[in-house]
């Protein structure tokens, strides 16, 4: 798969900023939640990063995924865009907790007109109970990038439930 887009104005500032990791395993529980989430599987998201305090999922563009004017639909952006914040958030959590979206708030910036979309979704700040973190999804065409849409949103850590 392709690499994410580096950078950005909050890249590893969850742990250049002393947040220690507290799940040793958080590799392992983002890529198996990931694996359960059968919506961004339909959509042929799959993982292309994931690091303490920062996840990147990249999204192929499909005719499927497209609004009436051809660009990609905003739903699927803000779909992985809501999904790496809330990954990169669960890799500062404890061991068996789980993540939810709060609340989110998405910016579209330009047409999404591009082969593939990578949305990169770091923490800003991680507490006991809420994380605050963004997400900018870049279009990928060829050699080009250009900042789509960027997001910003509260999750939520809870203890996982026995289902």
């Amino acid at each position: 798969m392709g690499s994410a887009p580096d950078g950005g104005p909050y890249a590893n500032r969850a742990a250049s900023a002393g947040v220690a990791v507290r799940n040793p395993e958080f590799e392992g529980a983002v890529r198996t939640s990931f694996a359960r989430q059968k919506f961004l599987s339909t959509l042929g998201a799959s993982l292309v990063e994931v690091r303490p305090g920062r996840v990147s999922i990249e999204l192929p563009f499909s005719p499927a995924l497209g609004q009436q004017h051809g660009f990609a639909h905003a739903g699927a952006l803000a779909t992985v865009a809501d999904s790496a914040c809330g990954y990169a958030a669960l890799t500062l959590c404890d061991r068996g907790f789980e993540v939810l979206s709060v609340e989110f708030k998405l910016n579209l910036l330009a047409p999404a007109r591009a082969a593939r979309f990578v949305a990169t979704g770091e923490v800003v700040r991680s507490g006991r109970t809420l994380s605050v973190c963004r997400a900018d999804v870049f279009g990928l065409e060829a050699d080009a990038r250009e900042l789509v849409a960027t997001m910003l949103a509260t999750i939520i850590q809870r203890p996982v439930e026995t289902r």
